[in-house]
């Protein structure tokens, strides 16, 4: 085996954050590429205002990075990462008809089985007006897999429709 050649899997993931660049570009999203515990992140950002919203102003900020692999606590650290970046970049008044959504992803050809469930399972909520919906991307050799919670939320309940088209849209 040659020691300079990079693994298959981790070739996967990386090509499906550019193939995931592309998506957020082609949306109108703004694409930046920081760094996260040296790992690089896709971010992408976008706002909408639609008048069934009564005039609300929603921020869809969306990040991800490749990892060896996802387990419960690191998908809870860049999903804490990934909000407290959100809310850095914010624009506007939080609370004054401007929501924000957030989309932290990670992925990786190995993904804990409890790292999907806890991504199922529920909205994260910061605040009052930034809810995050982690996911997880398995880059199988046969398939991708994306878990992410598709249900509603209290808070922010009018947009579940927008961002769960958005969600499939960038990861399909």
């Amino acid at each position: 085996m040659n020691p300079d050649a990079t693994e298959p899997t981790a070739d996967a993931a990386a090509t499906y954050l550019t193939a995931l660049q592309e998506r957020l570009t082609a949306d109108g999203c703004t694409v930046t590429s920081p760094q996260w515990n040296d790992h690089r992140v896709v971010i992408g950002c976008r706002a909408d205002r639609k008048l069934r919203w009564a005039g609300t102003k929603v921020e869809l900020f969306v990040f991800a990075a490749a990892v060896p692999e996802v387990d419960v606590a690191i998908l809870g650290e860049f999903s804490v990462w990934s909000m407290g970046y959100a809310k850095s970049l914010r624009a506007g008044i939080p609370g004054a008809r401007n929501a924000a959504m957030v989309l932290p992803a990670l992925v990786s050809s190995r993904v804990q089985p409890e790292a999907a469930r806890w991504a199922a399972q529920d909205a994260r909520i910061l605040g009052t007006t930034l809810i995050g919906r982690p996911l997880t991307v398995e880059t199988a050799p046969a398939a991708v897999r994306t878990t992410m919670y598709r249900g509603g939320v209290a808070l922010g309940g009018m947009f579940t429709g927008h961002v769960l088209a958005k969600a499939a849209l960038y990861f399909p």
